[in-house]
């Protein structure tokens, strides 16, 4: 090898601008030149004018984004250090094919440093409605599993689902909706970074554990997501058809309570 050649990281850093640059171009964003990046071959040498094309083509932002962050499917999403900034991030949202159906994108509510976060599966016809996770009937049992059974003020957890639009009919989100949708989902947990994740029913436990296991097999036991501990549990909904099955749900709460040091109330459920 000549010494003419560039070293290694040099050429990994033009290869990832070139992948970087077609990303944000098959994403759809406007005032990006186009044409010498896109059909530049995949040569492992790029030439010096190449490499100096290739920095220009996205807009700068304030500080050099991190290697991680040109890789993400979202790139900037890494810089969002807030929730409030992270809703400005999702804006009105058209990522997915949800957005055409849905009356208001779901965010999520709660305390932005809450030491205890919940986590469904999508919002339904009241969510949808008035924007808000968990309002419908399904909601008010969670509120009460809460308030009455943990003795919190649901104002003091926070409250998400991983997806942000409501399904047609209330059905499971789709895989391409869950794709568009999760990397939102982390940043939040990434935000909150609470102690311990409560994950409400099969889809959103499966969804983020990447697992197919029945619910009823992963309830009650711990399990880690992204170095937080994990409880999944039967969703409030599933309750609301089956409610011989909250005394299961009490047992996994009062997991949880143990796991962040609560006292548990004598009468439970």
């Amino acid at each position: 090898m000549s010494e003419s050649h560039p070293p290694a990281d040099r050429q990994t850093l033009a290869a990832s601008l070139r992948d970087y640059v077609d990303q944000i171009r098959e994403e759809g964003l406007d005032g990006l030149p186009v044409g010498e990046t896109k059909d530049v071959p995949p040569a492992p040498e790029p030439s010096p004018s190449m490499a100096v094309a290739a920095p220009a083509s996205p807009p700068r932002p304030s500080a050099p984004p991190a290697m991680g962050e040109m890789f993400s499917k979202y790139p900037g999403l890494e810089a969002c250090g807030s929730l409030e900034h992270l809703r400005e991030f999702i804006g009105d949202c058209r990522r997915c094919k949800l957005w055409p159906m849905r009356t208001n994108l779901v965010f999520g509510v709660g305390n932005p440093k809450a030491e205890l976060m919940f986590v469904g599966e999508a919002p339904g016809a009241d969510e949808d409605l008035r924007g808000e996770p968990f309002v419908g009937r399904a909601g008010q049992l969670l509120t009460d599993i809460i308030e009455r059974g943990m003795g919190l003020p649901r104002a003091e957890v926070y409250i998400c689902n991983v997806i942000k639009c409501r399904p047609p009919g209330n059905r499971n989100p789709e895989p391409d909706e869950v794709s568009s949708c999760e990397p939102f989902l982390f940043r939040q947990i990434e935000t909150v970074h609470p102690r311990v994740i409560v994950g409400l029913g099969t889809f959103a436990v499966q969804a983020l554990l990447k697992v197919k296991t029945p619910i009823s097999r992963l309830r009650g036991n711990w399990h880690e997501l992204r170095g937080i501990r994990m409880m999944p549990t039967f969703h409030p909904a599933y309750l609301l058809r089956n409610p011989a099955d909250k005394r299961l749900v009490w047992q996994d709460i009062q997991l949880v309570m143990k796991e962040l040091g609560m006292s548990i109330p004598k009468r439970g459920g």
